[in-house]
């Protein structure tokens, strides 16, 4: 008994290392780092300082924290009900040859980097973007709309970066539904709607946990779809510790990212207690 706990301390033990080396280690890192403040040049001075976590709270930054909050949030929501469809109908209406395609075309998106995903974005919302051209062809609109540097801009960006991660834990959710519990829902005389909302949506409850966390956390920390899609006025949080770190002052920077850590752990033992399994995060 002994021999093989030894040996499962020996399987662990190269992933274990990996994590304190490259994880727990950088992350001690920004927290010793945020109790710094900068210097001269960008020097870091060691005074061990609240001074960073209390200008975090300063009013200047509230504008960026509420928008990162309510983009996160309504990104979320819109995947979610573009979602639900597309995974309902790979979960019950696919036929089984069908159904390895369309989950295939669903990941497809990841096959690109994201960055250069984001700039087809920016030529397809800019004034002369094939969107603008087409609408003025057409007769639509006289003159191009403002469609780019937007916060428009930012949620389509985001939704159309994060919609796979909530397709797919909700496909999940509902592959693995019994079937025979809907047969019986029928059986015991439940319409489609009765069915769908006392059986299926209840069943998927996990998918739509797991999804909505794997869209909403991501989407706090955004940086890359704010700064190309949005601009200066639509700056998240995600910029703020982006451009502390550009203007060399890496205490606040630091500062910034312990507390998204905190709000992204609140977040995680939230949704814990509602019930999401951290397998379904995997």
């Amino acid at each position: 008994m002994k021999e093989t706990k030894d040996r499962s301390f020996l399987l662990i033990t190269p992933a274990a290392m990996w994590l304190v080396v490259f994880f727990i280690g950088p992350l001690v890192v920004i927290l010793v780092v945020s109790f710094a403040s900068r210097g001269a040049f960008g020097r870091i001075i060691y005074d061990y300082t609240l001074g960073n976590y209390a200008r975090a709270f300063d009013s200047l930054y509230v504008s960026a924290y509420w928008r990162t909050v309510w983009i996160a949030t309504l990104t979320t929501l819109l995947c979610i009900v573009m979602s639900y469809p597309a995974a309902y109908y790979l979960a019950f209406r696919a036929s089984g040859r069908w159904k390895p395609l369309l989950l295939v075309l669903t990941v497809v998106p990841f096959w690109t980097s994201f960055l250069i995903r984001t700039y087809a974005w920016m030529v397809l919302l800019r004034s002369e973007g094939l969107i603008n051209s087409g609408l003025v062809h057409a007769g639509i609109i006289k003159e191009p709309l403002g469609l780019l540097y937007n916060n428009f801009a930012v949620m389509v960006g985001q939704v159309y970066g994060e919609l796979p991660f909530m397709i797919l834990p909700i496909f999940v959710a509902l592959d693995h539904i019994d079937k025979r519990l809907i047969e019986a829902a029928h059986d015991l005389g439940a319409n489609r709607i009765s069915t769908f909302t006392r059986v299926t949506l209840p069943l998927s409850r996990p998918g739509l946990i797991a999804g909505s966390v794997l869209v909403f956390i991501p989407s706090l920390g955004a940086f890359v779809t704010p700064d190309l899609l949005g601009g200066a006025k639509s700056a998240m949080i995600g910029n703020l510790i982006q451009n502390q770190f550009t203007l060399l002052n890496q205490p606040f920077g630091s500062a910034l990212s312990i507390l998204l850590g905190i709000a992204v752990l609140v977040l995680l033992a939230a949704a814990l207690k509602m019930g999401l399994k951290p397998d379904e995060l995997a």
